[in-house]
């Protein structure tokens, strides 16, 4: 079958045989015609086997005719990643160069401004990643009343990020009556009834078995025994045993991203990095830069496992094996893509066997092993060597941990019974003392009472202590809001015990 057969119009085929394309992938043969039957399409299929130019075809001759409104598209397709909507959004520019289809990507890390010009146009696409639809969404600059067509691209890969309850929300704020494509590489439980719910009565079409990798991608296992440096030195000496145009190398993490592609380029590759913590300026720039070849080797994370669509990529390294196994084979599906061939070679150290059992057992087969000289292999039983070392050694550092806790439990229990017991002791010599004080103040006072004074020295200790007592007063301060009259006079009111007569007390008494 030719794409003349599929029923597409005459600028879409004359679009398509300019790209140089005339036989339709397996996925598009069965897509197209239903997509432009207006049904509902639930599409599964490997990756690289043509998914996008199987919506983007139909959708640019449905939308042929009509107009756009302001803020209003007509057709939304969502993505997950910004390099997955470029990609979606540069196929509309190839294959509707001869339409007069109007077109806005709104992805992160761009202009708001540009964007919301190209809404306030009216577009007839529009392509977008789920946070930022949802930001001009809550800022009254986009309305989703009008939208026809809904394409969901790689739902499975949204599942994995967490955009799913957005997209739901977006889902929710269409109009009921429309058509929705949804295509997914992986079909696991949870894209199943996300389908259900999303769509009405739709065409099932699976081209391959569900996360399995193309046969066109030629694999390959290098086992290493070591550490990352042993392993970087596998890869470089992989590398060079290899005939490489241009290659992508996967790594897990963005912090290893930075090491791996330094260490490349210390060792005379040309290499650039990619990951998500770039601008997307940046991204963009970089990604470019690998396509038009001015670099032969990308280090990058799964950011770019999905929407990469680089004929001449030859070979994919998986520095790390995926922690998660549907990204295996998206990683190797970057290579051998339109029927051409390509190579994929993962390097496992062990103590990433289980993620590499992982792999196996989703894609149904063992990945051949492939020798390098100079690399030492390793086997299962040192994998799993691995594995109980480090459950072992966990265990250990908790029982230190608890011993620890219960050590420093005990060391403040005895610390607090010490201190109890020092305050005791102290209290009771302070106890003692005052005791032993008390005592001898009290055979002082019982001596100076036994003294024998005569009447005058009497009267002379009398009169010292009134005129100490009268000094005393002298040095007293007034009382608050109130002026000191002299030793003798009394204030009005004021008793020489010094309290107060009431006031109706100090009324003169009528006479009768």
């Amino acid at each position: 079958m030719i794409f003349e057969d599929l029923g597409l119009s005459p600028e879409v085929l004359k679009a398509v045989e300019e790209v140089g394309y005339s036989t339709p992938t397996p996925i598009q043969e069965k897509a197209i015609p239903v997509v432009l039957m207006g049904r509902d399409v639930l599409g599964c299929a490997q990756t690289g086997t043509g998914k996008t130019a199987g919506f983007t075809l139909p959708m640019i001759d449905i939308l042929s005719s009509g107009r756009a409104r302001a803020r209003m598209p007509r057709s939304l397709i969502i993505a997950p990643t910004r390099e997955l909507a470029a990609q979606v959004s540069e196929n509309f520019e190839l294959y509707g160069k001869y339409g007069k289809l109007s077109m806005a990507l709104l992805i992160g890390g761009s202009s708001f401004v540009e964007q919301e010009q190209k809404l306030d146009r009216g577009v007839d696409v529009l392509i977008a990643t789920p946070g930022r639809l949802i930001d001009l969404f809550e800022r009254g600059k986009i309305l989703l009343a009008d939208v026809k067509i809904l394409v969901i691209d790689e739902a499975d890969r949204m599942l994995d990020m967490g955009f799913m309850p957005d997209v739901e929300r977006i889902v929710g704020l269409l109009p009921k009556i429309r058509q929705t494509l949804f295509f997914s590489a992986t079909m696991p439980p949870e894209i199943r009834r996300l389908a259900d719910s999303f769509l009405m009565n739709p065409k099932e079409i699976s081209v391959d078995p569900p996360a399995s990798a193309a046969e066109t991608v030629t694999q390959g296992l290098l086992k290493v025994r070591g550490a990352a440096k042993e392993k970087r030195a596998a890869l470089r000496d992989l590398i060079r045993s290899e005939e490489v145009k241009s290659a992508l190398v996967f790594c897990n993490r963005k912090r290893d991203v930075d090491i791996v592609f330094r260490s490349m380029q210390r060792h005379g590759f040309s290499v650039a990095a990619l990951h998500g913590d770039m601008a997307q300026p940046v991204r963009m720039e970089t990604l470019q830069t690998f396509k038009d070849g001015e670099v032969q080797f990308l280090v990058c994370s799964d950011v770019a496992a999905r929407g990469l669509d680089i004929p001449a990529v030859s070979h994919v390294f998986n520095f790390d094996v995926p922690s998660n196994p549907e990204d295996y084979v998206h990683r190797i599906g970057r290579t051998g893509r339109a029927g051409r061939s390509g190579k994929a070679f993962t390097l496992a150290l062990p103590e990433e066997g289980k993620y590499l059992a992982s792999v196996v057992r989703m894609i149904g087969k063992e990945i051949p092993k492939v020798a390098l000289e100079g690399a030492e292999s390793w086997d299962a039983g040192e994998a799993e060597d691995q594995t109980g070392r480090r459950r072992r050694g966990s265990t250990r550092r908790g029982s230190r941990s608890a011993a620890g806790k219960s050590s420093e439990g005990r060391g403040r229990k005895d610390r607090g019974e010490r201190n109890r017991r020092e305050k005791d002791r102290r209290e009771k010599d302070l106890g003692e003392n005052d005791g032993g004080e008390r005592s001898r103040g009290e055979s002082d006072r019982s001596a100076k009472d036994l003294e024998v004074v005569s009447f005058e020295g009497a009267a002379e200790q009398d009169a010292a202590t009134s005129s100490g007592s009268t000094a005393k007063r002298e040095k007293r301060e007034p009382r608050r809001g109130k002026q000191k009259q002299g030793n003798d006079t009394l204030a009005p009111g004021e008793t020489a015990f010094g309290d107060h007569i009431p006031a109706f007390l100090l009324r003169p008494a009528k006479v009768a």
